[in-house]
């Protein structure tokens, strides 16, 4: 009996050791994915050697593909790697489930806009000051959160989002530097685009991941076959995009043109970041993500400023970082409401 009292106290140690190994690998992964798309994103938009430059409709097309694909090879996973099992799995919960699969057409299209709409941030802003003006996203998904799905926040934070409105204030704060004042009329109009392009983003990923996590909650669908279905709307849509805005260019240069191993990283880097939230969602919690955000933000200043050298980062700058980074901390200290299960 003695014996048996022993294995089963080894038994557990070890499924909590796996337990915190996977934790933190998820969160490694999501720092290592989250500073990664935005500094390769905006190096491959702006900073790219000579040649002509991708089109960020495409981008995002084909982040749709890999995600679709990615997401077949999981739930053939889960079905023992059965082909059979795969095609009725796919069949039943997406094609003889058309009005479920519908639902998902809100949030996807959101979601390819949101998508566009980071390519044009990065296009106009360094990747430091759209690291932490984006985490506006808490601010947007938190209202949606208390008026879509009746939640409650707590005191603290309720406190954590008037901190984070100061300190994305504060990074947005004009330079009074001499050097900033003369570049001020050619820079004003880029950064203006390119804050209005986060903070659309911010507001559309709020809605959508409040949207696709009261979904998730109403059915018993699991989120890979969730993320299919998001991700056949998206190519629909996006190949709408490419169409509409970007037509004649594919015309004439095809679809791919510009495409390069930088290309190739963003794309992928993109398409797992959904992914890499879902392991998130799983293994970690609030407090431990609000860690990898606030570890990605400082990642992405000391990049930005030492090898982009697109940077130059004020104290005025360095205060409203660190109000975001204390935000973020402080949202997921009371409550811990469930994790907002976005794609991005």
């Amino acid at each position: 009996m003695f014996q048996n009292s022993e294995r089963y106290r080894e038994q557990r140690h070890s499924v909590a050791m796996a337990s915190s190994r996977l934790k933190y690998l998820s969160l490694g992964v999501l720092v290592f994915q989250t500073t990664s798309l935005v500094l390769t994103m905006r190096y491959s938009r702006t900073l790219q050697g000579e040649g002509p430059r991708y089109l960020a409709s495409s981008a995002v097309v084909t982040a749709e593909l890999l995600k679709i694909l990615t997401c077949v090879m999981l739930v053939y996973r889960d079905h023992s790697y059965s082909v059979r099992a795969l095609n009725r799995v796919l069949t039943q919960e997406i094609v003889n489930k058309p009005m479920e699969t519908l639902k998902l057409a809100i949030p996807s299209g959101i979601y390819t806009l949101q998508n566009n709409l980071l390519y044009v941030a990065l296009s106009n802003l360094d990747a430091a000051t759209y690291q932490v003006t984006y985490q506006l996203k808490i601010l947007t998904t938190a209202l949606f959160s208390v008026s879509m799905l009746g939640r409650r926040l707590g005191v603290y934070q309720w406190l954590s989002l008037l901190i984070l409105m100061a300190g994305v204030a504060f990074v947005q704060w004009p330079s009074d530097s001499p050097g900033a004042l003369e570049e001020q009329p050619l820079s004003a109009g880029s950064q203006f685009v390119g804050v209005v392009a986060v903070l659309v983003a911010c507001c559309s990923s709020g809605f959508a991941g409040v949207y696709f996590e009261k979904i998730l909650k109403e059915t018993k669908q699991s989120v890979w076959i969730r993320n299919i279905q998001l991700g056949l709307f998206g190519m629909v849509f996006g190949l709408m995009g490419v169409f509409v805005y970007d037509g004649d260019r594919v015309r004439d240069s095809g679809m791919f043109q510009g495409y390069n191993r930088l290309t190739w990283t963003v794309v992928a880097l993109q398409a797992l970041g959904g992914l890499v939230i879902a392991a998130v969602i799983k293994y970690a919690d609030n407090i431990l993500k609000g860690f990898a955000t606030s570890l990605s933000i400082i990642l992405s200043t000391f990049i930005s400023f030492f090898w982009l050298e697109d940077f130059e980062p004020t104290s005025v700058f360095f205060l409203g970082a660190m109000l975001v980074i204390v935000a973020t901390f402080l949202y997921g200290y009371e409550g811990r409401p469930s994790p907002n299960p976005s794609r991005a």
